[in-house]
């Protein structure tokens, strides 16, 4: 794949006006003891790069931003001529992480280039497409929901559940299991709740050696940020403790995989957009919600380029089956009422779940992708008809993609989606041609299945 050397003109990202009244860095610092700052910045893929910039720099870090060479970095739409991406922190994600390191905290950044927001930085592309939303008076508010392994190497170099006595076919909500783990899951439970996120809930999920730890939803932002915040707190936690904590979509064949299910709703200021009482469609919705709705169906196989990014995604979306007896990952773009097998679910009429996502999705390229299909939907009226049937099943519904590879077929056929990143088709074309060597990289490499299969056949 050629890199990107120069990218489309950058869509500038709206002031705050309250922000001349927020603290500054060195202020937040001083307020929590804080010596070293982890100045962050994601890829496309997700990946979470820092400095770690000390206090007595603040001001520079603030004022003039911290410099990386991007090509460097990762996936970001630059080559290695380019100039640095200069990342300009947001006092608004700032977050004190003592219970891992004294002294430390992390503040989430938008990469620049020359004075201006980078529009590949995903970021930046989540800040975008909420703009165009805040231009029609609405707001959106995500929760997320974080499934991850608990694991450990073996001598051999494989890995196997963390928990030794972990072994059942059907775990999910066991007493035993989370009780085993209790020491992990209390530490990053009081992690989130020491950074105010409200943690809720935290269970044994459907396979061994599976947890998923929530917290209550926020602004989109936030959340993107919180779920990035989350994947390193649990990952250093478990490190300490002598694990890995993996977020990889399906590390094992014979078991469910990792999903990262969101759950969206749109506002106009402090009222909800979605509920309606007089719903006749039984679910508690509004136009507005059935608009958004179609619309995430109708773009539903472009955008799982983006909702499950890997080649190992599809070994999870497209399990025929596992131990405990069910995948959890839809197979058609359907959505339904308080139902698991539909793609997009209904829990209650003031929101709605988009359940095709994984644990390697990018948290800020997920939500734009999403919000910009359902803005799609909205805006032109998109019936999604009548709820389907149990089981996902629906009368031309959409096949959502087999592979990494079907999944940037379908994201280049789609052109509201493949437009949709910062609002520029180049964008798009980059991510898609990211994926594609991605799936070619992995398809070229000869397997043990193939060997095993193929050596004496004839």
């Amino acid at each position: 794949m050629t890199a990107v050397a120069a990218g489309p003109e950058a869509t500038d990202v709206p002031k705050d006006p309250a922000a001349a009244d927020r603290p500054t860095l060195r202020e937040l610092a001083e307020r929590d003891s804080v010596d070293y700052i982890l100045a962050t910045f994601v890829d496309m893929t997700g990946r979470a790069c820092s400095k770690l910039v000390p206090v007595s720099a603040a001001e520079e870090l603030e004022a003039g931003g911290m410099g990386f060479s991007g090509f460097a970095a990762g996936n970001i739409g630059q080559g290695p001529q380019d100039p640095d991406l200069l990342v300009l922190p947001d006092p608004d994600s700032w977050m004190p992480l003592h219970f891992l390191q004294e002294g430390l905290a992390m503040v989430q950044c938008d990469p620049h280039v020359e004075g201006r927001p980078w529009p590949y930085a995903p970021r930046v592309i989540l800040r975008n497409t909420l703009a165009r939303l805040a231009a029609r008076d609405m707001t959106a508010m995500v929760g997320a929901e974080l499934e991850y392994f608990i694991l450990r190497r073996t001598e051999d170099g494989g890995i196997a559940t963390g928990d030794d006595e972990d072994t059942s076919p059907n775990p999910c909500y066991d007493a035993r299991g989370v009780t085993r783990m209790f020491d992990h899951l209390t530490t990053v439970a009081a992690a989130m709740n020491e950074l105010g996120w409200d943690n809720y809930a935290n269970d044994h999920e459907d396979s061994a050696g599976q947890f998923e730890q929530n917290f209550k939803y926020a602004d989109a932002l936030t959340t993107a940020d919180r779920v990035i915040a989350a994947r390193y707190i649990i990952s250093m936690i478990a490190h300490r403790e002598g694990y890995v904590a993996s977020f990889m979509p399906k590390p094992f064949t014979e078991r469910a995989g990792s999903g990262l299910h969101m759950h969206l709703s749109l506002w106009d200021g402090g009222t909800p957009l979605f509920p309606d009482a007089e719903d006749d469609r039984g679910l508690g919705l509004s136009e507005t919600a059935y608009g958004f709705i179609g619309g995430l169906l109708e773009h539903g196989p472009a955008l799982q380029v983006f909702l499950a990014p890997t080649v190992n995604s599809y070994k999870r979306a497209n399990a025929t089956t596992t131990v405990s007896g069910a995948t959890y990952a839809p197979q058609m773009s359907t959505y339904g009422g308080n139902d698991r097998t539909q793609s997009i679910r209904v829990p209650e009429g003031n929101r709605v779940e988009l359940r095709t996502g994984d644990g390697a999705g990018n948290p800020y390229l997920m939500m734009a992708s999403a919000l910009e299909a359902g803005l799609d939907g909205i805006d032109r009226s998109l019936d999604p008809g009548d709820p389907a049937e149990p089981g996902g099943n629906s009368a031309g519904a959409k096949r959502l993609p087999m592979t990494l590879l079907h999944a940037v077929d379908a994201l280049r056929a789609d052109e509201t989606i493949l437009g949709c990143l910062s609002g520029d088709r180049e964008i798009g074309e980059y991510y898609a041609s990211l994926k594609e060597t991605e799936f070619f990289t992995w398809h070229n490499r000869v397997s043990d299945w193939e060997v095993e299969t193929y050596l004496t056949q004839i």
